[in-house]
């Protein structure tokens, strides 16, 4: 994983993919359903993470201070995400 916002866009994804699986039973979709508000909680961390980040390099540009290259959470993969 890269630990982009593109790769947490991705495992939410998957996480959706796995919930709407019909072959589940009840029990597998209650592990699934723990699992998601887990990962849920976490995602939504690094998301405001993403965004603090964010907003400092808008600071810093505003005020012309040189932002330079990006922070890793804040790139952009178009490589494929191993499943």
């Amino acid at each position: 994983m890269s630990e982009t916002l593109s790769d947490i866009n991705h495992f939410l994804f998957q996480q959706l993919q796995a919930l709407s699986s019909g072959d589940l039973t009840d029990e597998e979709l209650e592990l699934q359903l723990k699992r998601t508000d887990g990962v849920v909680k976490v995602a939504d961390k690094l998301i405001q993470n993403g965004e603090l980040a964010f907003k400092v390099m808008q600071h810093m540009d505003s005020y012309g201070y040189a932002v330079g290259q990006l922070p890793p959470m804040l790139t952009y993969s178009t490589e494929e995400v191993d499943e």
